[in-house]
């Protein structure tokens, strides 16, 4: 069995919960229910117009919305909100030395899955086993540059036995083979009818950009997609076939909303749902969550840090190249400081790229080496990597010279951020200079992987993101910069860790490959670490279902549940 399902209650305590409903009074929506009989509608702000609504982006994408890929997709197992594995589109999951996961003595494995009867597209054309083996044909395909990612590049082969029965032929042994419905280990299956002929005609340009990958996307997930006005909205109908239950909630509008639009649309009631956009929650907290009017969960599910470039071709500042260095400007941020000035004290801390809400927390903590502000350690590692401070107060060395550096960051909610850090090192012998990466050039992955010097950003946390440092991971061009590794960072005991544990199925020795990743990571300063950024999701009193997950699910994984009230 994977891990997963040790899950305990006790981890959903850590969850930060910032308001929960049988706290808060039930007040009336400030739009009238719905009459009997009409549908009911739920409004939605989001940050971003989607980029695709693939349950695995084809393409490199700048912010993942979990929300829209829940409501239109579907898959082996969905995580629940204790963080198990659950049935999705299979009767049930393996079970380890069954007929349904046989582990070889050469090392290979074989799992079964068994399709729920029924299961049909959005376009109402059913879905059967081939259309597993031709997703796992598409995502293997070197042209989409996903084969050396997980799960796919542990498969040796998918075969369809019969139009139900989908046989998984591994490799090597693989420990999460109940969890490929998760966040960054997606393995979807995808409609033959529709994409075959486009994957076998050669021309991967067109088929990346097809426009079925958005506007014409078809699923198996609770919602079908019924329009989609560029540069607006998405509207979406329940989907009656979902193999679940048909949802609750009749029809969904998405709004694509900067932060200022989505908080007006809340107070207003004319959005009832805000998922991952950086609003003003103490506002909201004050003038909408205290009156009754709406709640919100935060899910901690991001891991922000400041990653170094670790490429000498790209890199322009020498000394960061330096680990004593490195270990100099991790001592010298006061993040205390900048949680109580700039994050309001609501910042939850880290060490490592694993939240401490994570089922592996336990096991990133003892391995991670920790740096806190500290002036006279960051002085004292300065001198010993052969820096002194020049007349200016910056950190100077002869056969280096000045530790000079770009701090980059994306345009948005994290700039006073930014510019803190910089200041911060400026104040303390680093000359640090800020540089805000225009929200144009923030899509392209290209440019987020040559940055300069530093660059300030948050992605998935936890597994995810460490599985998303190995040498495998980097972006470059032949992979088209598809790669999580956007710093270059390498080491070889960390490759052969993160492939172990892929592969290992003994939780406790999991647990240990865990420890050492982490310990790799910290000790060599890859990345300096800032905190555990949790998603605000905020929602209207009416709306009824949600619920704090750990890092690794996703928040609307029991969408089909929600109703209005």
């Amino acid at each position: 069995m994977s891990h997963r399902t040790r899950i305990v209650a006790t981890l959903l305590a850590a969850v930060v919960t910032a308001c929960t409903q049988a706290a808060t009074p039930e007040r009336p929506s400030q739009s009238p229910p719905a009459p009997s009989g009409e549908p009911r509608l739920l409004q939605v702000a989001l940050p971003v117009e989607p980029a695709t609504l693939a349950a695995r982006s084809l393409e490199p994408i700048a912010q993942n919305l979990y929300l829209v890929r829940r409501m239109v997709n579907a898959e082996i197992a969905i995580l629940d909100d204790r963080g198990t594995p659950r049935p999705y589109l299979v009767e049930n999951l393996p079970q380890l030395n069954t007929d349904s996961w046989r582990v070889f003595p050469d090392g290979r494995m074989e799992t079964t899955y068994r399709l729920k009867p029924g299961l049909t597209w959005h376009d109402g054309v059913p879905a059967t086993a081939e259309d597993y083996v031709f997703g796992w044909a598409t995502y293997s395909t070197p042209f989409v540059g996903h084969a050396n990612l997980h799960p796919f590049d542990a498969i040796a082969e998918v075969v369809a036995a019969d139009p139900r029965t989908v046989v998984i032929r591994w490799k090597q042994p693989y420990a999460d083979v109940n969890f490929l419905g998760g966040l960054g280990t997606e393995f979807a299956p995808l409609p033959r009818h529709l994409l075959g002929q486009a994957l076998e005609s050669e021309q991967p340009e067109a088929f990346l950009k097809s426009s079925f990958w958005t506007r014409d996307y078809v699923g198996l997930g609770p919602y079908r997609l019924s329009h989609w006005e560029l540069g607006a909205f998405i509207e979406m109908n329940a989907f009656e076939g979902h193999t679940l239950g048909r949802p609750k909630i009749d029809r969904m509008r998405l709004l694509f909303s900067n932060a200022q639009s989505a908080t007006a649309r809340l107070l207003a009631g004319e959005v009832q749902l805000s998922a991952g956009v950086g609003l003003d929650v103490p506002t909201l907290k004050q003038e909408w969550i205290s009156p009754g009017s709406g709640n919100v969960i935060l899910h901690p599910n991001q891991w922000q840090a400041i990653h170094i470039q670790f490429r000498p071709d790209y890199q322009a500042s020498r000394p960061l190249l330096n680990p004593t260095i490195r270990k100099a400007l991790a001592h010298s941020v006061d993040r205390a400081l900048m949680n109580e000035t700039i994050l309001e004290g609501d910042g939850i801390m880290l060490d490592s790229p694993v939240s401490p809400h994570s089922i592996w927390a336990a096991a990133a903590d003892r391995g991670a080496v920790k740096y806190p502000f500290d002036l006279r350690r960051s002085e004292q590692l300065a001198v010993e990597a052969g820096f002194v401070k020049g007349s200016d107060g910056i950190y100077v060395s002869p056969t280096l010279g000045r530790v000079s550096f770009e701090i980059k960051g994306n345009a948005g909610a994290t700039e006073p951020m930014l510019s803190f850090l910089a200041a911060n090192w400026r104040k303390n012998g680093f000359d640090a200079q800020e540089s805000v990466l225009p929200a144009a050039l923030g899509q392209n992955p290209e440019v987020r992987a040559t940055y300069p010097g530093m660059f300030f950003f948050q992605q998935n946390c936890c597994e995810s993101a460490l599985l998303g440092l190995t040498s495998g991971s980097v972006g470059s061009a032949e992979n088209r910069w598809t790669g999580g590794n956007r710093s270059g960072w390498t080491d070889p005991e960390f490759d052969r860790l993160a492939e172990a544990l892929t592969k290992t199925l003994e939780q406790s020795e999991r647990e240990r490959q865990v420890t050492r990743m982490v310990q790799l990571v910290t000790e060599n300063v890859q990345s300096i670490q800032v905190q555990n950024v949790t998603q605000p999701w905020l929602y209207a009193t009416p709306l009824r279902g949600l619920t704090a997950v750990p890092p690794e699910a996703n928040m609307s994984w029991n969408i089909h549940e929600w109703e209005i009230r």
